[in-house]
């Protein structure tokens, strides 16, 4: 890793939660954003990270595209220019994005897919966590994935409609208690700490299997009205 150039293109909330972990470890990241200030701004937040021009990007070993998905063919288009960028291992991060569609638009360029699962503020406080790939990544990108969690094999595709099915619950209940404690009349500091404190953690404790006594009941209450329903 000590002679590895990597750079990161995308310093949102996803770029920032890896950044925040490889900083701890003090692997070096070069970042690279159209706007100077805002990529100044960025590397202050984390010393391991250093700029990097246009023309670097095309002299780096692996290209983190942690970008939305609609900007990464527009980013390596407007950018790189193909024949010098041949050598650059990039990593197209965009969830919405497959690969496949990437390495279609450019088929000289070394693109591998590597989908975060899940929200990247848990990614940035807890770490551990979830990466998805179709395909056989060089050990120099397994390696700088280690501070980052576990990578697993599997479709794009299913990681896709993951994504969908848990935010479709989440919103769901977040709507539903919203909706309910209103029409109970509670005061709105009781339904945000509904929402940003109680629901979170009674599901990660629900996901941990630690559970206090009254949870529990719930739980085997709503087990109980399910094997019901289902009879």
């Amino acid at each position: 890793m000590k002679n590895l150039k990597v750079a990161l293109a995308g310093i949102g909330k996803l770029g920032s939660a890896m950044m925040a972990h490889w900083n701890k470890l003090n692997i070096k990241i070069g970042v690279y954003h159209p706007s100077r200030t805002k990529a100044e701004q960025f590397i202050q937040r984390f010393p391991n990270g250093h700029l990097l021009t246009e023309q670097d990007l095309r002299e780096v070993d692996i290209l983190i595209l942690a970008l939305p998905a609609g900007k990464v063919i527009p980013f390596m288009e407007n950018r790189l220019a193909e024949g010098n960028s041949s050598s650059v291992s990039f990593i197209n991060m965009a969830t919405a994005l497959p690969t496949k569609e990437i390495k279609g638009k450019f088929p000289s360029y070394k693109v591998y897919g590597l989908k975060y699962m899940g929200h990247s503020r848990d990614l940035l406080e807890h770490g551990n966590g979830l990466f998805i790939t179709e395909d056989h990544l060089p050990d120099t990108v397994m390696e700088l994935c280690k501070p980052l969690g576990q990578i697993i094999k599997d479709r794009e595709e299913r990681l896709v409609k993951i994504n969908k099915l848990a935010t479709y619950y989440a919103v769901r209940t977040a709507v539903e208690i919203e909706n309910d404690f209103t029409k109970k009349g509670y005061p709105p500091a009781y339904i945000k700490r509904a929402l940003t404190s109680l629901a979170p953690e009674v599901i990660r404790s629900y996901s941990e299997g630690n559970l206090g006594h009254f949870a529990q009941e719930i739980v085997r209450e709503i087990k109980e009205n399910s094997e019901k329903d289902a009879d």
